[in-house]
C-alpha cells in the first residue's frame, strides 16, 4: 500500500509547463543576453510564502553580477525562476523575449548552468559533455583542454568513450566541477548562471574555475550565487536579497561607499584584514571601470561630496 501511496503522490503532482509551444524565439536568441526582471514573485506552494517578493531590475548584457544575501534569502530561488524550475508571477525578459512564452526546452537550452553540486550522468564522457551530439571532437577536447583536464582524460583507456558511473564517483569532485565547465563551454551560451561552482573543491581548482569563467566567458551575462565574498567583488554589479526582495543593486565599491548598506556590513563581517582586502579588490575594479567610462568617476565623485557635506 505504500507503493499505491507514492502513485496516488506522483498523480497529484502539477505538471511543468510546455516543452515546446508556437510562441518560438528567434533561432539566434539570445543574441547580447540582457535580462530584466518586473515585478518577480514566487511562491513554491499555492497557500506558501513569498519567496520571492515583487524583483525588479535590469541587467545588461555581458555584465557579471554577484548575488549575496543571507540563508533563505532567496539567492537559488532567483535562479529557479531564470530556468523557470518553478512558475513565477510577474514578467522577466531576455533580449526582449518573455521568457513565460516560450516552451522551456527553448529557454533551458539557452542558459548555462553551473550548480553548486555537480552533476554527470552515467554513460560515457562525449555523452556527459555532448549530450545532443552537437560538437565535433576537436571541440570537445578543446573544451577539456580549457579546464585543462586534458592529461586526466587521455589517461582514460577509452578516453571519450570512457564510462563514467553513477554521479561520476570515479572522479574526484574538483573533476566533476571542471567537466561541468567544459560542458557549458561548449554550449556556448550568452547567459551562464553560477551556484558557487567553487564552494566544495580545493583552492586550485578554485582559482582555475574563478579564471576560466572570467576568461571564457567575458562576453557573456553572467549571474554568479555568492556564498563567499571574494568571488564577486570584482563583479560589474551585485544583488543583494533578504528574505526575498531586492534591498540593493549597484557596483559593490559604489554599495561599500554607503556606510549603513547591508553589503558592507556583510563586508566587514569578514574580519578587518579580508575587508581590506575585499575593499581593494572592489576599488581596482572601479578603478579599471571609470578608466573606460569617465562618466561613472564624475557621478561617484558628486556622491562622495554629498556624503562629506552631510557628514
Amino acid at each position: 500500500m505504500t507503493s499505491v501511496e507514492r502513485v496516488c503522490q506522483y498523480i497529484d503532482i502539477e505538471p511543468e509547463a510546455p516543452l515546446e509551444t508556437d510562441h518560438k524565439p528567434p533561432p539566434d536568441w539570445p543574441q547580447d543576453g540582457g535580462i530584466t526582471l518586473q515585478d518577480t514573485s514566487l511562491r513554491y506552494t499555492e497557500d506558501g510564502p513569498q519567496v520571492l517578493q515583487n524583483i525588479s531590475c535590469s541587467i545588461k548584457p555581458k555584465e557579471k553580477v554577484g548575488i549575496v544575501g543571507r540563508t533563505g534569502a532567496g539567492k537559488s530561488s532567483l535562479m529557479t525562476v531564470l530556468m523557470r524550475l518553478a512558475e513565477p508571477t510577474g514578467t522577466i525578459m531576455i533580449d526582449g523575449v518573455n521568457t513565460t512564452l516560450i516552451g522551456l526546452h527553448d529557454l533551458r537550452k539557452k542558459v548555462s548552468f553551473i550548480p553548486q553540486d555537480p552533476i554527470l550522468f552515467s554513460g560515457t564522457m562525449r555523452k556527459n559533455l555532448d549530450p545532443f551530439d552537437e560538437h565535433a571532437d576537436c571541440d570537445i577536447w578543446r573544451a577539456i583542454e580549457e579546464v585543462e583536464l586534458k592529461p586526466a582524460v587521455e589517461e582514460l583507456p577509452d578516453k571519450l568513450e570512457a564510462v563514467l558511473t553513477e554521479g561520476g564517483t570515479n572522479f574526484s569532485v574538483g573533476q566533476r566541477q571542471l567537466l561541468c565547465l567544459a560542458r557549458a563551454i561548449l554550449r556556448k551560451n550568452k547567459i551562464l548562471i553560477v551556484d558557487e561552482a567553487t564552494a566544495n573543491v580545493d583552492v586550485r581548482t578554485d582559482r582555475l574555475i574563478q579564471a576560466t569563467i572570467r576568461q571564457r566567458f567575458k562576453h557573456c551575462t553572467v549571474l554568479t550565487i555568492a556564498h563567499r565574498l571574494n568571488t564577486i567583488m570584482d563583479s560589474d554589479k551585485v544583488m543583494v536579497l533578504d528574505a526575498g526582495r531586492l534591498i540593493e543593486f549597484d557596483e559593490p565599491y559604489i554599495l561599500l561607499q554607503k556606510e549603513g548598506s547591508t553589503f558592507t556590513r556583510m563586508v566587514q563581517e569578514t574580519g578587518k584584514a579580508e575587508e581590506a582586502k575585499l575593499f581593494h579588490i572592489a576599488a581596482d575594479k572601479h578603478a579599471e571601470k571609470t578608466a573606460h567610462d569617465p562618466e561613472d568617476a564624475d557621478n561617484l565623485s558628486v556622491c562622495n561630496m554629498k556624503k562629506n557635506q552631510s557628514a
